[in-house]
């Protein structure tokens, strides 16, 4: 195992989340598409903000999928 892969296996304990819920790899993803694409900072957050939309009922992969495109989409020039 990675140290990503104990860190994540101790928060799931930790806080009673199922393991199954958690794909480092789509999450990791998300988060290089956003930093990349939108703004480093946009990261966390929005990697914050997947969490929510999971909680609601939303699936991981589609709502990462969305995330993704709505960040392949983003003006970065929007802010200037």
């Amino acid at each position: 195992m990675s140290a990503l892969d104990d860190w994540a296996e101790v928060v799931c304990l930790e806080f009673d989340v199922p393991a199954d819920l958690v794909d480092a790899r789509v999450i990791l993803g998300l988060a290089r598409d956003v930093a990349h694409q939108v703004d480093r900072p946009a990261a966390p957050l929005t990697a914050y903000l997947l969490g929510v939309a999971v909680a609601q009922g939303r699936s991981l992969e589609a709502t990462a999928a969305r995330i993704s495109d709505l960040a392949a989409g983003w003006d970065r020039d929007r802010d200037e």
